[in-house]
C-alpha cells in the first residue's frame, strides 16, 4: 500500500537520464501574490518583472491548458543567495503577500516525481504515455511541502494535459494503485508550449 504524502513535483533527472544536480532559476514572487508557496508547487511565469528584471512567477492554475514553468525549490534572501534552511524567524514556505525571490527548477526536459490523488479510482499502468492535468491540494506549514498532486480522473491522451506520464516511479515503497508516485515532464511548458506565455 502506498503512502499518501503529495509532494508536488519533485525534480528527479533529465530526459537524457542525467541525475537532477539542483540546477534552478531566480524568480520574483510580487507581493501581490494571493497564495502561499510551498517547496514543488508547479510556477507559471507572469506578465513583468522586478526592478532588477528578474522574471515574476506565480502559482500555476490547475487545470487543462494550465501553463507550467517549474516546480518552486526554496526561497532566497536576494536575487542571488539562497536560504534553506530559512532565515530564523521566518515561516518554512512564503506566505500569501509577501514578496520574494524563489529558485525554480524551470529546464523543459526536467523529469518530475509526483503522486497522483486517486480521486475516482487510480491511475492504471496504462496510463503510461498519456497525459493528465494537475490539481491543488493545500502545502504544510510544518515540512513546507507542496500539496499539488496528478489529477487522476484526468488520465488520457487529450494534447492540453499539464503533464506527460513517463513510468511509474519504481522503488520499494512504490507500486501502480491508489496514491502511486509517477515520473512525468511538463507537456505544457510555458517556455516551449505552443500556446505561449
Amino acid at each position: 500500500m502506498n503512502s499518501n504524502t503529495p509532494f508536488g513535483l519533485r525534480p528527479m533527472a533529465y530526459a537524457s537520464g542525467a541525475p537532477y544536480a539542483g540546477g534552478v532559476q531566480v524568480y520574483y514572487v510580487p507581493a501581490s501574490n494571493p497564495t502561499p508557496l510551498f517547496l514543488g508547487d508547479p510556477l507559471v511565469v507572469l506578465p513583468g518583472a522586478d526592478a532588477n528584471g528578474v522574471p515574476a512567477v506565480g502559482i500555476a492554475t490547475a487545470g487543462a491548458s494550465g501553463l507550467v514553468t517549474g516546480a518552486m525549490q526554496g526561497i532566497a534572501s536576494n536575487a542571488g543567495e539562497l536560504v534553506l534552511p530559512l532565515l530564523q524567524n521566518q515561516a518554512p514556505y512564503l506566505p500569501a503577500g509577501q514578496a520574494a525571490y524563489v529558485y525554480v527548477a524551470d529546464d523543459p526536459n526536467l523529469v518530475f516525481a509526483v503522486q497522483e490523488d486517486s480521486v475516482g479510482g487510480a491511475l492504471a499502468a496504462a496510463a503510461v504515455s498519456g497525459n493528465v492535468n494537475l490539481v491543488a491540494g493545500a502545502g504544510s506549514t510544518v515540512s513546507a511541502q507542496s500539496g499539488w498532486q496528478i489529477q487522476s480522473s484526468s488520465a488520457g491522451t487529450l494534447a492540453t494535459g499539464q503533464m506527460r506520464i513517463l513510468r511509474a516511479y519504481q522503488a520499494i515503497d512504490n507500486a501502480v494503485g491508489a496514491n502511486a508516485k509517477w515520473l512525468c515532464r511538463i507537456n505544457l511548458h510555458s517556455i516551449t508550449s505552443a500556446l505561449g506565455v
